[in-house]
């Protein structure tokens, strides 16, 4: 008998309007997000392990150039793209994280690498692309990322002398750039992986959250697996993930309730706009955010397919 399994995803949350959003837009952000949260389900239906499938999920969100992650990338104060990824599996609370990376195609997966190749957790910079070429890793020059778009948003945020996402020339410019997954296997087992790009006219080699176990990233077997996505500096200073995980294994909360209480609670209070994607041990999903609309996309217990992009959905 087949045991439980399922999947979800998302692409960033923030400022995302309807009155802004074409029909053409609409369809390519939907069919992104069929197609990435369809190849991890995939992997969970041919008894895969969920790492494995949150891992697919987010290499095709990389792979897309409408989300702020692998080729979709915002671009640093230099004009330069760094990314940032993190994976846990919730057996044994396995992780992997890298961050600063310019020349990795798939930045998701060079953190599950160093999950299972490396004796370290966390690589930086050009130690962790030292680590990927010796893993296989192709080099992959700065064009592959480089978008007229990108390059606009970037000019625009150094003549405001600001760092942000975005500006507003396109409907979800408002929004905080991550891409991330968590799973369920039909072992019981669960996983969850982030990826971004980070924020426009960033410096210094700012890290956000999405390569921070416990803030943008948490999976726990028989407890709970978490991405988060939002105001990077806001989610690790409440570690966001971790808070909930721990929410739900000491207080015995649902995890719709731990996941609102952190989102809507002391998160928002301090102006930490964002939100999440969860799933418990049970194979039962939530999305919580407290911005208008988060790019996310499930398959349930029943192979049921749900894609959706504003709050009130």
């Amino acid at each position: 008998m087949t045991k439980p399994f399922a999947i979800a995803i998302h692409g960033g949350a923030g400022t995302i309007l309807s009155s802004q959003m074409t029909e053409t837009h609409h369809q390519q952000i939907v069919s992104a997000l069929e197609t990435a949260v369809c190849a991890g389900y995939q992997v969970l239906k041919q008894g895969g392990d969920a790492l494995e499938a949150v891992v697919v999920a987010v290499t095709h969100l990389e792979n897309s150039p409408h989300f702020n992650a692998g080729c979709g990338s915002v671009l640093t104060h230099k004009e330069m793209v760094e990314m940032d990824a993190s994976v846990m599996f919730g057996d044994q609370k396995q992780v992997g994280a890298i961050a600063g990376v310019r020349h990795i195609k798939n930045p998701i997966t060079l953190a599950r690498d160093v999950l299972k190749h490396s004796q370290h957790v966390f690589l930086v910079g050009d130690g962790a692309e030292e680590f990927a070429f010796e893993q296989g890793h192709t080099y992959t020059e700065q064009d592959y990322f480089f978008t007229d778009r990108r390059y606009e948003q970037l000019q625009s945020m150094k003549e405001k002398g600001l760092f942000a996402l975005s500006e507003s020339s396109y409907p979800d410019d408002k929004k905080f750039g991550t891409v991330g997954s968590v799973a369920l296997d039909q072992s019981g087992n669960l996983a969850a992986a982030t990826s971004t790009g980070g924020v426009t006219n960033k410096k210094y080699g700012r890290v956000g959250d999405s390569a921070v176990i416990g803030a943008g990233t948490f999976a726990e077997n028989n407890n709970v697996a978490i991405s988060t996505t939002g105001m990077g500096e806001a989610f690790i200073r409440h570690t966001v993930a971790s808070d909930v995980a721990a929410r739900m294994r000491y207080l015995n909360e649902e995890i719709n309730v731990a996941c609102d209480s952190v989102i809507h609670g002391e998160l928002k209070n301090i102006g930490g706009e964002g939100g999440l994607i969860a799933i418990n041990d049970k194979g039962e999903i939530h999305f919580s955010m407290n911005s208008l609309g988060m790019y996310r996309a499930s398959i349930d217990l029943d192979g049921n397919v749900s894609v959706k992009i504003y709050a009130d959905e």
